[in-house]
């Protein structure tokens, strides 16, 4: 799990630079020139994906700090795990897609941010699974944490 979340991280972090390119229109190498760079995506997208791959990297961390902790048996904590790795991915594919998908991926047919496309389908389709899926998964975790002891 950490070594998702380290990726996860990364992937994050590379959305910090696309958005301060984003942001200055460019890359300043030397202090008062900036060399100007078109970049995809809106200002707002790239805050979004970077801010949002940290957290998610966060929340897989979180878990897997938790997981032994909370006394899951194996195979249930195997389970919960690749729930909320795929919560992590599923999210940060989401966000790669939602800064080049007119409609932001947030649904699959147009909507009134634009068109939908092929990667309207590819964002929102694993997102959209993983909802559900990731709120089974802290189900679990609560259920776990609050429930009787042993």
């Amino acid at each position: 799990m950490i070594g998702h979340a380290a990726l996860i991280l990364f992937i994050g972090m590379l959305a910090g630079f696309g958005l301060l390119v984003s942001l200055i229109g460019g890359i300043e190498l030397i202090p008062g020139t900036v060399i100007p760079i078109s970049i995809f995506g809106g200002t707002d997208a790239w805050v979004r994906a970077h801010t949002g791959g940290i957290l998610n990297a966060l929340l897989i961390l979180g878990v897997a700090l938790a997981l032994p902790l909370l006394r899951f048996q194996v195979q249930a904590a195997g389970r919960i795990k690749w729930m909320i790795v795929g919560t992590g991915w599923a999210n940060t594919l989401f966000y790669w897609a939602a800064l080049l998908a007119p409609n932001r991926a947030l649904s699959f047919a147009s909507n009134r941010f634009g068109h939908s496309s092929f990667l309207s389908a590819i964002g929102l389709g694993p997102a959209l699974l993983f909802v559900f899926i990731s709120l089974f998964a802290v189900g679990l975790l609560v259920h776990q944490a609050f429930g009787p002891r042993p």
